[in-house]
């Protein structure tokens, strides 16, 4: 079976055989997931306090010894030095190292945008002369895109790169900004406009060339631990065999970077969010009020489960999209591709889902750590808790990578462009509903199973997806783009509706490895997601038709999602009670 491409899970069902879910992990990624345990516990939560005092050298010694055990070269094809492992694998990783707060920000920088960028895009002089050094941790990398007058519109940067009269190098003058590691960094992906041209170029920068100026470390809100600091280029110059790929190429690369870091995001922060809800369980079950436990009441189990659901959602999507990489990965090679550029090419194709993945998972373990601080009352606002640095670290996650308003547009117009280029035929199937607008019901059939009733829902928010989608295009055209308050209410549409199809799947699946009685918790789980992502779908459907249908298509689209939102009643209480004793019974988080 074919693999969908990016955002056409909008007009095909997936079946739940061609996803993968955590449950499925072989030995080798749970010894590498164990590896990365083990790494925090020993060398970073001793050392979290020290390197939040902005210790440079500490934290540069931390990610050398993370490269001495080769956890810096998961994702490096072994001719360069790394372990050459899958995309899932590599998701595995980036999850488990997403515990270690300001940590994980330096070690994925390094092994992301400050590695990756020469790997996928570098030609094999340069693969073998600093991507082999960059997978052991020998030196350490930076990715310097962001200017102070080019942030989300990273085009609009200004600093230039000009060819000396010689022709043997490029002469940088600039001035880059937020440049995580750029205090101990030996080598940056610097990217700059040659002479006149209007686009971007990028360029192998050594830290130790002269005319480069790095400033002390800003002071942040949190993830104080990494260095974070301006970088001035002067004059530098640059030898003209460190261009990356072609002149002009570089906007691409920063794009396709971008989505890469955008998905490995979704998988870092899940991490983070699952070590959060550990620290609010043993504190609730440490923590005694009105002389009980306050893991007993009702108020903070609600809190415990809520926090389960939203990551278990969160991680169903996130090794979802992380197959659909690896296999398109596996047929670009087998087509003759670069390794790299296969690479590259595959995470860029699943625009959509980075998207999703970016903003969605962003926002739950914002929720995880502001209701974490609330579990531990007082004692949460004190810095001698865990859930304080976890509540300060988080908020950067919704500004990386392309803050989450971008990213939220980017859902529903990716889509749509994706399918105007005719990777799938959304308008088709779009226009097929809407001429069908008055006979639209939910669907339901006699003797429906457990699961064909909760892929009824996700086919039903997907048509009503559709349906928007339809009605707005044709309403604005193309100034649909304007209407970014519209855009938001789709967006939303599109990520209740894939993160709950996945999780659908992924309890499915779940039920076929371990059989029905171990599936019976997780059930709940997707009762719950379910129950409130309809409601969810359902207000963000009607702000958008009552902001620019007429009044007799508002009274026809009303209709079609009152059909297209009506789920059974579930009882949210004792489902997430169920789930909230679970937590409190394990001590952990263990879903």
């Amino acid at each position: 079976m074919e693999n969908l491409k990016s955002g056409e899970f909008l007009v095909k069902e997936t079946d739940r055989n061609s996803v993968f879910i955590p449950e499925e992990c072989d030995e080798e990624q749970l010894m590498i997931r164990q590896t990365c345990q083990d790494f925090l516990e020993t060398e970073v939560y001793p050392n979290l306090d020290a390197v939040d005092k902005q210790d440079r050298e500490l934290m540069k010694k931390m990610l050398k010894k993370s490269g001495d055990l080769g956890l810096m070269g998961i994702s490096i094809p072994e001719e360069y030095g790394g372990f050459g492992q899958s995309f899932v694998t590599q998701m595995l990783a980036a999850e488990t190292i997403g515990a270690g707060y300001s940590f994980s920000v330096a070690f994925m920088a390094h092994c992301g945008i400050g590695t990756l960028p020469i790997m996928y895009y570098g030609n094999e002089e340069q693969r073998q002369k600093y991507v082999t050094k960059l997978a052991t941790g020998e030196i350490l990398g930076a990715y310097c895109l962001t200017e102070p007058g080019a942030g989300s519109d990273a085009n609009a940067g200004i600093t230039n790169a000009k060819l000396s009269e010689d022709g043997k190098h490029y002469i940088l003058n600039g001035q880059k900004m937020w440049i995580t590691n750029a205090g101990f960094a030996d080598v940056q992906t610097v990217f700059a406009k040659i002479g006149n041209d209007r686009v971007l170029s990028a360029f192998i920068v050594e830290s130790n060339y002269p005319g480069i100026v790095v400033n002390p470390d800003e002071h942040k809100m949190g993830i104080k631990g990494s260095s974070t600091a301006q970088i001035f280029y002067n004059d530098v110059k640059v030898p003209v065999e460190n261009l990356i790929g072609r002149q002009g190429g570089g906007f691409r690369i920063a794009l396709s970077i971008l989505h890469m870091g955008r998905i490995k995001l979704g998988a870092n922060v899940l991490g983070a969010a699952k070590k959060t809800i550990t620290d609010s369980v043993k504190y609730a079950n440490e923590r005694k009020q009105f002389g009980v436990l306050i893991s007993t009441f009702g108020t903070i189990k609600y809190k415990l489960a809520e926090q389960v659901i939203r990551t278990f959602a969160a991680e169903s999507a996130n090794y979802r999209v992380s197959k659909d990489i690896d296999d398109l990965m596996a047929r670009y090679n087998e087509e003759g591709c670069d390794h790299g550029i296969a690479s590259i090419d595959a995470i860029s194709h699943y625009a959509v889902e980075a998207a999703i993945l970016k903003v969605y998972s962003s926002e739950v373990l914002d929720y995880v750590v502001d209701e974490a601080v609330q579990i531990h009352g007082g004692m949460g606002y004190s810095a001698e808790m865990d859930v304080e640095r976890a509540y300060r670290d988080s908020r950067i996650n919704r500004i990386f990578e392309g803050t989450n308003e971008i990213n939220t547009l980017l859902v529903v117009d990716t889509a749509m462009k994706r399918a105007m280029k005719g990777d799938f035929d959304l308008f088709g199937e779009a226009e097929k509903l809407y001429a069908s607008l008055d006979k639209i019901s939910d669907g339901k059939t006699a003797n429906e199973d457990y699961y064909e009733e909760k892929l009824r829902y996700t086919k039903n928010f997907k048509h009503l997806t559709l349906l928007l989608i339809y009605s707005a295009v044709k309403t604005f055209e193309k100034k649909l783009v304007y209407e970014q308050e519209i855009m938001n209410n789709l967006s939303v549409m599109i990520m209740e509706t894939y993160v709950t199809e996945s999780s659908v799947l992924r309890v499915q699946k779940i039920e076929d490895l371990k059989g029905k009685e171990s599936a019976s918790l997780y059930k709940n789980i997707l009762d719950v997601l379910i129950f409130d992502s309809a409601a969810k779908i359902r207000k963000s459907s009607l702000d958008a038709i009552y902001s620019f249908a007429s009044a007799d298509e508002a009274a026809k689209l009303a209709k079609a999602i009152e059909n297209l939102t009506t789920v059974a009643g579930v009882n949210v209480k004792e489902a997430r009670r169920s789930i909230a004793d679970k937590l409190i019974d394990d001590n952990v988080y263990k879903f």
